[in-house]
């Protein structure tokens, strides 16, 4: 096991915290009934960590470096989709001339991205043998560049079309960035699949709540300061300034995950290279040959049959998820829109605000996965949790949604009590049971597993954008 090193992630978890977290997953894993061979029994050691493999230790070392680049491609892999979501109050702007469209086009964009993304991990999820997962990544990573560095002109050059075809032009972007989150979902996955650790399936979750917490924070501060308020006939200011600036911020994102992940690959292919020492043949050219031709198919029956009630839950949690978007994007405060009320409770700042409290509770939740009340060894109750969750949809009727009036006459109400833990129990069950998945199946199985796990996600978030279809015109 690793020594211990100052945490860079700067997450409100100290190192005495995780080295405990850290104990525990040793412990539960030296219990386990199934035995997973050590990847390597060398020591390695790179920049800020170091790597120590005892003669019976039974899983990869930790090291924060890997912990910090799994962590990157969380925040990558869900930035793009909490960009289009959070982005509500700008594509608002930009569709007021068509009721259709404004009335539609939360569930239209949510139902193309995750049909999209679905689409995808079916096809990702059946190549297998000769799946090269570290491309796939980095192919998401650019797809994703491209995509946001074009939103973003698009909010300065493209201001003439009509509402018709920019909602087109959207849904286009839409799609191609849900690809790109494909590939990038199923690689990440499998590829901390592949270290035999489940703190990298943690990372990658906790990353995915980050994602959904800076986005809507970076939301509600370019409607604050790069969006004031008019102060009189002359000054405007076009929506387009924050939406520009807060798109950019996705390119960013995904050039920081890129550089993270380059010595992640790396480390990758030292490990695969000891461990497919004996199997690599003269015909075979290169490290993630060799891999690939270790590789077994496991069939998609296959995996349900292994896991049952984890890619249940996770598909449920996603599913029920889906109805949050279309409710936050129509919920404003119950104050009254006047000049005298504070910027943050007006309708642009509120809808992000809204997005924020949802996303915190997820972050948080997914970081309470790795602490000892996880629910990780307890597949029904994570499945029976999942499906209870529904309960919050309701909650929903009781808030100021489009501004005509709320049963429960309260702010506190709507973001404390229906959006946080509504966030919360998403992020603790979902990620509990992403971090199971590779605990029930055989180490040859931990890849297929990961990707068969990113499936049922997309998938329960593709049913779920399609029944939100049926609260659109509350």
């Amino acid at each position: 096991m690793a020594s211990g090193h100052a945490s860079p992630l700067g997450l409100e978890l100290g190192l005495p915290t995780m080295d405990r977290i850290r104990a525990i997953f040793a412990a539960r894993s030296k219990d386990s009934e199934q035995e997973y061979e050590p990847l390597s029994d060398d020591s390695a050691t790179a920049e800020g960590s170091t790597y120590t493999v005892d003669n019976d230790e039974e899983d990869v070392p930790f090291s924060w470096l890997e912990y910090y680049a799994f962590l990157m491609l969380g925040v990558a892999m869900l930035w793009s989709w909490n960009m289009f979501l959070a982005a509500s109050p700008y594509f608002q702007t930009r569709f007021s001339s068509s009721p259709w469209i404004l009335e539609n086009f939360q569930s239209a964009i949510t139902s193309t991205f995750t049909f999209t993304t679905m689409f995808g991990m079916i096809v990702f999820t059946n190549i297998q043998a000769s799946a090269d997962y570290p491309f796939r990544i980095t192919s998401g990573l650019a797809g994703t560049t491209l995509v946001f560095a074009l939103l973003a002109l698009s909010t300065k050059y493209f201001l003439s079309i009509s509402t018709t075809a920019y909602f087109v032009t959207v849904l286009l972007f839409a799609s191609a960035s849900a690809w790109s989150t494909g590939l990038m979902q199923n690689g990440a996955f499998a590829f901390a699949g592949s270290f035999g650790r489940p703190e990298y399936v943690q990372a990658v979750m906790a990353g995915q709540g980050v994602a959904g917490v800076l986005p809507a924070m970076a939301q509600i501060a370019s409607v604050l300061f790069f969006d004031p308020a008019p102060t009189g006939p002359d000054d405007e200011s076009p929506p387009g300034n924050a939406a520009g600036v807060y798109f950019l911020t996705a390119v960013l994102v995904s050039l920081a995950a890129l550089g993270s992940f380059i010595p992640l690959w790396t480390r990758h292919n030292r490990l695969i290279e000891r461990r497919m020492a004996a199997q690599m043949a003269e015909s075979i050219t290169s490290i993630e040959e060799a891999e690939r031709a270790a590789r077994r198919y496991v069939s998609l029956p296959q995996l349900f049959r292994k896991l049952p009630y984890v890619s249940g839950a996770v598909f449920m949690c996603m599913a029920i998820d889906m109805f949050f978007p279309v409710f936050t994007s129509k919920i404003v405060s119950v104050r009254p829109d006047l000049p005298s009320t504070p910027p943050i409770f007006s309708p642009g700042a509120f809808i992000g605000l809204g997005f924020f409290f949802w996303n915190l509770g997820d972050l948080l939740g997914r970081l309470a996965s790795a602490l000892p009340f996880s629910l990780r060894h307890k597949p029904v109750w994570l499945f029976g949790l999942s499906v209870a969750r529904v309960v919050f949809l309701p909650m929903y009727l009781l808030c100021n949604i489009r501004g005509l009036g709320a049963a429960v006459n309260s702010d506190f109400f709507y973001l404390v009590v229906v959006q946080f833990p509504f966030g919360l129990t998403n992020g603790w069950l979902c990620s509990s049971a992403m971090m199971a998945s590779g605990e029930h199946v055989d180490e040859a199985w931990r890849e297929a597993a990961g990707g068969f796990m990113g499936l049922m996600l997309v998938t329960g978030l593709t049913v779920g954008s399609l029944a939100s279809f049926s609260v659109a015109g509350i």
